[in-house]
């Protein structure tokens, strides 16, 4: 069922503890869904969200996860999984089957090297303009954006300056649980290796319409969404965005 509108859900968030699964879903993924029904609800079954975990390398025990999580949640959730090979024939008309396709994080250089492979991002840019949302948390943020910082290739963070493009400029997860990324993001955008990035703490999301930012949420309280972009005067400018806390 698509979406009113191009609309791309990038976020640090999705995930909550519980007390019975490894991990439940959080207002985030019911905001994701909720984007994904306005047009009309789903008249055919619950909302159904297709799960990719290129970025872990279709890691089974994850996925099993992520079924239980949705079944608590009321909603249907499958894979598209690329290792060792697509577990489909046709990709394109797989995807078009969901309602939201997630794409979960782990190191998004392979991310981008093993969709590229099949064709992933010619066919995630025509359901994203026929209004199939796309989310993701992590690696599965920074992947629609022109580039970021990465732990891809070691444990020091690296830039990362070949993304999909869907959004432009930067993006930055997770920060305010990995106290690297903000310093070397302001040094990447302060020397033009990155342009403007828009960054989200855990907990946080970036909603864009087309490619445009429409706001920031939050699914926990306190977190903080910001934009690091170079001023007038070439030093660079950190400023806090409003968010709105998801229920």
């Amino acid at each position: 069922m698509p979406a009113s509108a191009p609309t791309l859900l990038a976020t640090s968030a999705g995930y909550r503890p519980h007390a019975r699964l490894r991990f439940g879903f959080g207002p985030m993924m019911a905001f994701a869904v909720a984007l994904s029904q306005e047009r009309r609800p789903r008249a055919d079954g619950p909302p159904r969200i297709c799960h990719l975990g290129t970025a872990s390398g279709d890691d089974r025990s994850f996925q099993r996860d992520m079924e239980e999580a949705a079944r608590e949640a009321g909603y249907v959730l499958h894979h598209l999984s690329l290792f060792p090979q697509p577990n489909v024939e046709d990709i394109e008309a797989y995807l078009r089957g969901f309602d939201v396709l997630w794409v979960n994080g782990g190191s998004v250089a392979n991310l981008l090297a093993v969709w590229r492979a099949h064709g992933l991002p010619e066919i995630l840019r025509r359901l994203w303009q026929d209004g199939v949302v796309l989310a993701g948390i992590s690696a599965g943020s920074i992947c629609w954006f022109e580039g970021g910082v990465t732990d891809s290739f070691g444990p020091d963070l690296q830039p990362m300056t070949n993304g999909l493009g869907f959004l432009p400029d930067a993006n930055g997860v997770h920060m305010d649980s990995e106290e690297r990324r903000r310093p070397l993001l302001h040094e990447l955008v302060a020397e033009g290796t990155l342009g403007p990035a828009l960054c989200t703490d855990d907990g946080s999301g970036l909603l864009f319409r087309g490619t445009e930012l429409v706001e920031a949420v939050a699914e926990i309280d306190g977190v903080r969404v910001t934009r690091i972009q170079r001023g007038a005067d070439g030093a660079v400018v950190e400023t806090d965005l409003p968010v709105r806390r998801l229920r």
